[in-house]
């Protein structure tokens, strides 16, 4: 069980580059709850899927002390919908549900991030513990979700002044 969770739901055990494809199973997942469930079921998946992480991938690694085994996706998870958390509170307020570029954009980004691992993500990263397992994703999901926003303010921007 703690494999399926970890593995969101297996996503992670496809290759090659299982981060992106539990981050492309987390997109899937986080957009359909957006659109369908709403903002603050959002919310609620990603702070569960948060603590679960929290919870089962230690379990998981208990006698490999310093692994972060590719497998492993359900950071990716709530790193991703931390990142999703950004534009969807900006379309929240506006009474609508999340159009394609925000998710896109959180998703694009956290994957540069993630992968590049910048600043505190490199440092949570390289913790080599399973609290370090979930937080470097969580680090690159604030970077994405940010990045995400000055996204939209570059493009917005510009045809509001034309306006």
């Amino acid at each position: 069980m703690l494999n399926f969770i970890n593995t969101f739901f297996w996503s992670g055990k496809l290759k090659p580059a299982s981060g992106t494809w539990g981050s492309l199973a987390a997109l899937a997942v986080g957009w359909s709850i957006e659109h369908w469930l709403g903002f603050w079921p959002l919310v609620l998946a990603f702070v569960i899927a948060t603590v679960v992480g929290f919870i089962t991938v230690p379990a998981e690694l208990k006698d490999r002390p310093g692994d972060d085994p590719s497998e492993i996706v359900i950071d990716e998870v709530a790193g991703l919908w931390l990142a999703m958390l950004f534009p969807a509170v900006g379309f929240y307020m506006r009474d609508m549900s999340m159009v394609w570029p925000g998710p896109v954009a959180a998703f694009l980004l956290f994957r540069l991030f993630d992968i590049w691992k910048p600043s505190i993500v490199g440092w949570a990263d390289r913790l080599h513990t399973p609290q370090g397992v979930m937080l470097d994703d969580l680090f690159a999901g604030i970077f994405a979700g940010i990045g995400t926003i000055v996204l939209a303010a570059l493009y917005h921007i510009p045809l509001i002044l034309m306006s």
